[in-house]
């Protein structure tokens, strides 16, 4: 099945190209069309109207969307997750769990599992994202206290078992932390720093071991401070290290926003939703990890203590939200939606339009909603 994309604005890592035209082939795609190159025959032809045409966005950090939470460990809800995701622009998601039992854990991967089985319509889901629960529980946010543990690697292999886990987010500085994140990049598993109160140095001796990502980046963390810059600061000093962003002007204000991006290389910043089951969904009372949960004005905060329990964030309007506060180009902004991602989990030729990607592609409206979502060279309609 070849489908051509004409009258294209493409936007892509580093490039931003008017009346362009691009050439699916499969779930590839073939070739790009500029300037007054001849157009080829295809199966079908797709007129994007000047609209912008992006890659697919990547979600490396969602628990939830449309009522559902991935940890409810229901098969129905992981499939309304993966297609529900589709409708902000995610072709790649990392369904992310919260701090539950070990149990509980692996019920939740095997519907992911079960979901990639089915073939049914929705997002591609290579892996999962473990937050918690090896985290410091001085630093829950919304995690559950009862199931806080110390780093096991038999464990996370144990859920690899079940289905891929691509990246586990804990604080380093817990008990036998800078060997597990030895143990986990061994393993093929990115390891990355959340739900923290590590030194700068704490950070440092996992960096020396793999460390190279910081999720949720100044959620739950040590801020920068003139006596030790903590894991805030370990965001900006350490070039190679990869950040997740919430961009909702919430997690993170939009002076923040701003400020990240001026001292922060836009090729290590990752745009993530951090959504719970509200995203998508009235405000109303909610669940996080079994706590109750509110949501007000799209603000979700658990009803204890007003903390905030994740996000009701959709990728496609923190896109917009950067773009709106930063003034960066496009062809910049767009590397923190997929590329960047890919690059940081060794997902291949995902998160550029280019001769040999995957044909994950959007084609978007001028207030960032995507209206075109295609995976691996097919489209699927959104409307449903």
């Amino acid at each position: 099945m070849r489908t051509l994309l004409k009258n294209c604005h493409l936007i892509s890592p580093d490039y931003d190209v008017l009346d362009a035209a691009l050439l699916v082939d499969g779930d590839k795609i073939a070739k790009i069309y500029v300037d007054d190159d001849a157009l080829p025959a295809a199966d079908r032809t797709i007129d994007a109207g000047g609209r912008m045409v992006v890659p697919g966005f990547i979600d490396v950090h969602c628990h939830g969307k449309s009522g559902y939470d991935f940890c409810d460990a229901s098969d129905e809800g992981m499939a309304a997750i993966a297609f529900s995701k589709l409708k902000e622009g995610v072709t790649t998601l990392l369904p992310t769990t919260l701090t539950l039992g070990e149990e509980q854990l692996a019920a939740s991967l095997r519907t992911a599992a079960n979901y990639v089985k089915s073939g049914k319509p929705g997002c591609k889901v290579p892996g999962v994202h473990l937050e918690g629960p090896f985290i410091n529980a001085k630093c829950l946010g919304a995690q559950n206290p009862d199931f806080v543990r110390k780093p096991d690697i038999e464990e996370v292999k144990r859920l690899n078992a079940i289905f891929p886990v691509l990246k586990v987010s804990y604080a380093i500085e817990s008990e036998g932390g800078p060997q597990f994140a030895a143990d986990l990049t061994a393993a093929g598993i990115t390891p990355s720093c959340v739900h923290s109160a590590a030194t700068f140095a704490q950070f440092m001796e996992g960096n020396q071991r793999g460390l190279r990502n910081l999720s949720h980046f100044c959620n739950q963390m040590t801020p920068l401070h003139h006596r030790d810059i903590g894991l805030v600061g370990a965001g900006f000093m350490c070039e190679d290290v990869f950040i997740e962003f919430i961009c909702d002007k919430l997690h993170i204000c939009p002076d923040m926003i701003r400020f990240v991006f001026s001292f922060k290389s836009v090729d290590k910043i990752q745009l993530i939703s951090d959504a719970m089951r509200a995203a998508g969904m009235p405000n109303g009372e909610y669940t996080l990890g079994g706590l109750p949960v509110i949501v007000s004005d799209g603000a979700a905060r658990l009803k204890s203590n007003g903390a905030l329990a994740g996000s009701t964030l959709l990728i496609c309007n923190a896109l917009r939200n950067v773009y709106e506060e930063t003034g960066l180009e496009l062809k910049e902004l767009i590397k923190t939606t997929s590329y960047n991602q890919a690059q940081a989990l060794g997902l291949e030729k995902l998160g550029k339009l280019e001769p040999g990607y995957f044909a994950d592609i959007l084609i978007l409206d001028d207030d960032f909603q995507p209206e075109v979502v295609m995976v691996n060279g097919k489209v699927i309609d959104i409307s449903k």
